[in-house]
């Protein structure tokens, strides 16, 4: 699926933010409860849980509930697709 403009223009925005770039590609290497979200990035948990938050909202990450946690996850199609509208911006 071909993201349009909008959708772009969301995707990037959520991505320029430092703490939310650090997130995906900390669950590009795979996936990660806020827990170990927390410890990885030395971040706090509401910090973790409110751009977890924007980034779900946004679609680039999924969260998955098992037991009484919840396992977050790259949305790998809407980061492809992302990825494949940035290089388009690129003149050939």
């Amino acid at each position: 699926m071909k993201p349009n403009l909008q959708d772009s223009a969301r995707g990037f925005s959520l991505l320029s933010d430092p703490t939310r770039l650090g997130i995906v590609q900390v669950l590009a290497r795979g996936p990660k409860s806020v827990t170990g979200l927390r410890k990885t990035l030395k971040l706090k948990q509401p910090s973790v849980s409110h751009h977890l938050g924007l980034l779900r909202l946004g679609g680039l990450v999924n969260g998955t509930r098992q037991g009484k946690s919840v396992i977050y996850s790259c949305d790998k199609a809407s980061l492809k697709a992302l990825a494949s509208g940035l290089s388009n911006l690129v003149p050939k």
